[in-house]
């Protein structure tokens, strides 16, 4: 299936979760935010959320400062 990654389409296998996205994408302990189709994703249902066809998923990469 086709997903939307950051404005850039990525071939994903039908299943894939979106733990799954981010153990592909190693991203491992990184600091970071997932929204799925504007929708923010709480990082306790990484492993249960489904993407779909064509899901707009866009993940932010939280950097620290001050």
């Amino acid at each position: 299936m086709t997903i939307f990654l950051n404005g850039r389409t990525r071939e994903m296998t039908a299943d894939t979760c979106i733990q799954d996205l981010i153990s592909h994408l190693s991203l491992g302990k990184a600091r970071f935010a997932v929204e799925v189709n504007g929708i923010l994703i709480p990082h306790s249902t990484y492993a249960v959320h489904r993407l779909q066809p064509d899901d707009q998923v866009e993940i932010v990469h939280a950097i620290g400062g001050g």
